[in-house]
């Protein structure tokens, strides 16, 4: 007998990049409660039924922070595979999004706390242990092709794709 596989959940992650006193920034929020709570991470999140995924990018970057993509600015730079053991609610399929210009100001919302930080200066300690391995390559320039297997908050095994 044949198990359908559920699809996955689709996410969003927008990576804002600047230049500022001669280093590269990038901003990322304290997230303030529901999945993730504690943890620094881009903006983003759920894609809605019937919403393109580019539309979703943009529409959690604004909610959550108040910084708006510009739309021909918004660069796709991979997706990442997640899997949490035993808890299949928060498996997703994660786009990843770099942005240079944008408007609005960075502005704290009841879901996030955002902050610019210089890139060689990442809170990797107080993240979700895959961002340290994925993020110095986009960060790099580079795409990237992520699975991610969880338990938890606990990274068990990854795979380049």
């Amino acid at each position: 007998k044949k198990t359908m596989m559920k699809a996955k959940r689709l996410t969003t992650l927008c990576y804002f990049l600047r230049n500022h006193d001669q280093k590269q920034q990038v901003l990322l929020a304290m997230k303030k409660r529901g999945f993730g709570k504690g943890k620094w991470n881009g903006p983003g999140g759920k894609v809605e039924k019937g919403e393109s995924v580019r539309d979703a990018a943009i529409r959690e970057c604004e909610e959550e922070t108040g910084v708006k993509p510009n739309p021909d600015k918004l660069l796709e730079k991979g997706i990442l595979d997640f899997t949490f053991q035993g808890n299949a609610d928060w498996d997703n399929q994660c786009h990843v999004f770099v942005c240079d210009e944008w408007t609005g100001e960075p502005v704290e919302t009841e879901e996030m706390k955002p902050k610019w930080f210089a890139v060689s200066d990442i809170p990797y300690s107080d993240m979700w242990p895959d961002d340290i391995i994925w993020m110095p390559e986009l960060f790099g320039g580079q795409s990237v092709y992520y699975k991610f297997l969880f338990k938890g908050d606990t990274l068990l095994e990854h795979e380049k794709c």
